[in-house]
């Protein structure tokens, strides 16, 4: 039986590592304004930063064009990874299944490390979790698969309406819990937007972390986070099942259908989603969530296919190159971004958080972006995987591998 190891780099495909790229600068646009703790701030405290008019149409934007899209984008990224992660072992006479669940658990305790010291807002974890279950489907018919993800992806409105109708809060026993943490240390109303800007010790960042992780399981619960991320692991296993990523060509006009749908259906239900959003739901949790399910994932697939069709277009374009370095270690650069984001807006680093609006915010986004991108290619023309993905790997398959680049004259 021949051993299993990772995919090659040979063995890549560029607009996958160019998608996870792009995926990477949207999650960094929506997650900075929490590390800034703009979205922690008052209404009258945003109103009077300097910056506010333009950060109030920015907010439009960035409910239009990036809440939400992103996620999706990463979420079906990582359902294809996970058919090419066992499709490996298939080929060379292993089922995969031990292997699969080695990474799914060290994925688990990268996550949760990153959620109880690094950030609250941590996605790896649910992740993980969820991917646990994705062998279930390794069987099931295609038709099957888009059939579950449909109604995956659909059933948040049927919960959402449930407890509306009952007027239960399902998270309440985490909020709860938040509050409790939040007594505990002596977090209130009144300083939880200027806590960890006032933060000089680690200690301190920890207690808010202890609370922030309550606060993220009230997200994923009040959210239906868990029900959305499966639906779309699972259309990603179908894309990746089927290989549409290696024939695209062959795909052009359903790709351009999707894209055209996205701009004529998806962008103004975008709009409505993004006004319901600005006027605080005022047509309740449910019909938030229906305009969510509307909107949110028909933009993520436009955004995907509508990258294809450039790819295919021009696909001598120097930026994919660019776009595809970041996106090959992801993991290292979404924990860096976190990182990189207690630097900058904590206390126990140069304290900007709290002090800046939405636009200094996301140009910040750019510039640690475009860093990255620069870090990721350099990275990348002397070694063959991230640090994190090389530590991933071995932990994974439990043997070396070698990480300076054995390739004479090679780059990514």
């Amino acid at each position: 039986m021949e051993q299993v190891v990772p995919v090659k780099s040979s063995e890549r495909y560029v607009i996958l590592d160019v998608l996870r790229g792009l995926a990477l600068l949207g999650i960094a646009l929506a997650n900075y304004p929490e590390f800034s703790l703009y979205t922690f701030q008052s209404p009258s405290a945003i109103a009077q930063m300097s910056t506010s008019s333009v950060d109030y149409l920015l907010r439009w934007f960035l409910l239009v064009f990036v809440d939400g899209k992103f996620y999706t984008l990463f979420s079906l990224l990582f359902g294809i990874g996970f058919f090419m992660i066992m499709n490996n072992a298939a080929r060379k006479g292993n089922s995969g299944m031990l292997i699969f669940y080695r990474r799914m658990i060290l994925l688990m305790i990268i996550g949760f490390l990153h959620l109880m010291f690094i950030w609250s807002g941590d996605i790896l974890m649910l992740y993980a979790l969820l991917g646990m279950l994705l062998p279930l489907f390794w069987r099931m018919s295609n038709r099957g698969l888009l059939v579950c993800a449909g109604i995956l992806l659909v059933f948040p409105i049927v919960v959402d309406g449930m407890a509306s109708l009952a007027q239960i809060r399902l998270a309440e026993p985490a909020v709860r819990q938040q509050w409790y943490y939040c007594s505990l240390y002596g977090i209130t109303e009144q300083n939880f937007g200027y806590w960890l800007r006032d933060a000089s010790t680690y200690e301190k960042v920890f207690q808010f972390l202890i609370q922030g992780a309550w606060v993220r399981v009230q997200e994923f619960v009040d959210g239906n986070r868990y029900f959305k991320v499966l639906g779309l692991f699972l259309i990603g296993f179908y894309i990746g099942r089927n290989r549409l990523y290696a024939c695209l060509d062959q795909w052009q006009d359903k790709l351009r259908l999707v894209v055209r749908y996205g701009v004529l259906v998806g962008l103004p239900l975008s709009v409505l989603y993004a006004w319901s959003g600005m006027k605080n739901h005022p047509w309740g949790t449910v019909g938030h969530t229906v305009i969510y399910t509307a909107s949110v994932y028909l933009m993520g697939l436009t955004y995907l296919c509508g990258v294809c069709l450039l790819y295919l277009k021009w696909k001598d374009l120097k930026c994919w190159r660019y776009l595809a370095t970041p996106g090959r270690m992801a993991l290292t650069n979404y924990i860096s971004q976190s990182v990189i984001g207690m630097f900058l807006f904590y206390g126990i680093g140069l304290g900007w958080g709290a002090q800046i609006g939405l636009c200094y915010t996301e140009l910040i986004v750019l510039f640690v972006y475009g860093s990255q991108m620069v870090a990721s290619r350099l990275w990348l023309t002397l070694f063959q995987f991230g640090p994190l993905e090389w530590i991933w790997r071995m932990l994974t398959y439990g043997r070396w591998f070698h990480l300076v680049n054995q390739q004479k004259n090679s780059s990514p």
